[in-house]
């Protein structure tokens, strides 16, 4: 091939196109028909069904609707199973509104700051131009969530109940980047540090008072009462939300860490990473995972599934899905036979090539086991129930293995050898790094 894309080799490729009748039957299907209900694998989709047989699920989805609040959506998912239990009702939620505040707010400093600390640095510096491309995004990670239930606590939906922006987020997000991008303007010009600090107290009261506006006043304290499945009333009294947290979590979220399958030579397994910048609180502890082998990961999601435990998890989620079905299988779609070439990319390779990174994070609620392996995995979703069964999800364990890339599982779990690794010093990665992909 030539440099430049001359007459005579246009003419060689219509050629190519018209030499093959196949290739015009394809494109009468697709011109006409999208092109995944042609290349729907059948004899896939007829070997999946929403049977498993370690079932944990017997409530009611969650919908995170117009936000890409997936991440604290999971997160609240894992949550509200023992505080339901306790509450002695079948469905509960958490505020789902209450933590989007304060990640909002805490994040608006978050990247205040990183403005500060760079502000030496040109603005088509790399790592300050991906922190200026989006300054207050909703996606999130398994450790951002735990940063700011730690620091904020939570509420009951009833306390902070959905708002409009709070399902719909995109016109509050854009007046909040354009204060961010132009409080990082101001930041950057400013040399006295006391000047910068005093400018960015201005700007965080903006930001405070337009989540407000959108999003209603978090709760300081509230009464706390409820029925019962059995219609029996209850009365906490007034309580805040740190101890309503510190009554109705379960689960010692504290001793749970994340795992992460990223399979690049550049990220030797068994070994801590992070990512520059990432993150929401300031001071909380920093976002680090451990990479392990995609074995170690379905067998330790297996375990906690059997043992009565459902896990967060993070993946790439529009790869081979059909969000009718409710399906995900490594092969679901055919595109090969539809276009008539390969597609050859590893996951190692998708990740170095930006064809892949975590995109959605969900719940495991339930496997599929035949002879102790894994088939199928159930997964709570937080898009509503009119799809797939009542909006649980079925992954083949195929997919798992292609475009799961993070769990989090307690510390304890972990063989001794890995769990001694979690103390290691993490290997920092760019900020722009598809390992800091924040699920939305």
């Amino acid at each position: 091939m030539e440099r430049n894309l001359t007459a005579d080799q246009l003419a060689l490729f219509e050629k190519e196109f018209a030499s093959n009748p196949q290739y015009r039957v394809m494109q009468n299907a697709v011109t006409q028909t999208p092109v995944n209900s042609i290349a729907l694998d059948r004899q896939v989709v007829t070997s999946i069904d929403h049977s498993v047989s370690n079932l944990l699920d017997d409530w009611k989805v969650t919908n995170q609707k117009k936000s890409g609040r997936c991440w604290m959506f999971a997160g609240l998912n894992l949550l509200r199973v023992g505080a339901a239990g306790k509450l002695g009702v079948k469905d509960f939620e958490f505020s789902q509104n209450y933590v989007l505040f304060w990640d909002k707010f805490e994040r608006a400093n978050f990247f205040l700051e990183a403005m500060i600390e760079t502000a030496d640095r040109d603005a088509d510096d790399r790592t300050v131009a991906h922190l200026l491309s989006d300054p207050i995004g909703d996606g999130g990670q398994w450790n951002m969530f735990i940063a700011v239930v730690r620091k904020h606590g939570l509420v009951p939906k009833s306390a902070m109940p959905e708002t409009e922006s709070s399902s719909a987020t995109a016109q509050m997000n854009d007046v909040l980047r354009k204060l961010l991008r132009q409080g990082a303007r101001d930041l950057r010009a400013l040399e006295d540090e006391e000047a910068r600090r005093e400018r960015k107290g201005e700007i965080l009261t903006t930001v405070h008072r337009v989540l407000s506006i959108h999003l209603g006043t978090p709760p300081q304290k509230f009464l706390w009462q409820w029925k019962d499945s059995d219609k029996g009333f209850h009365r906490d009294g007034w309580t805040t939300p740190a101890q309503f947290a510190a009554e109705y979590v379960q689960l010692p979220v504290d001793d749970y860490v994340c795992l992460v399958h990223d399979p690049r030579s550049t990220s030797p397994v068994g070994k801590t990473f992070t990512v520059d910048y990432l993150g929401n609180v300031i001071d909380a502890p920093p976002v680090v995972y451990l990479n392990v082998e995609i074995d170690l990961m379905k067998q330790l999601t297996q375990d906690a599934i059997v043992g009565g435990e459902p896990v967060w998890f993070g993946c790439d989620v529009g790869k081979q899905m059909n969000s009718d079905l409710g399906f995900w299988d490594a092969k679901l779609y055919d595109y090969g036979s539809v276009y008539d070439t390969e597609f050859t990319l590893d996951k190692a390779e998708r990740l170095v090539h930006h064809e892949t990174l975590m995109t959605h994070a969900m719940l495991f609620t339930g496997v599929d086991l035949v002879d102790g392996k894994p088939r199928r995995w159930r997964v709570e979703n937080s898009w509503g129930d009119e799809k797939a069964d009542n909006g649980f999800w079925t992954m083949n364990d195929s997919w798992f293995g292609e475009h799961v890339f993070e769990i989090a599982v307690r510390r304890s779990a972990l063989p001794a050898e890995l769990q001694a690794r979690l103390d290691d010093d993490p290997i920092v990665l760019p900020a722009w790094d598809p390992m800091g992909a924040l699920a939305d």
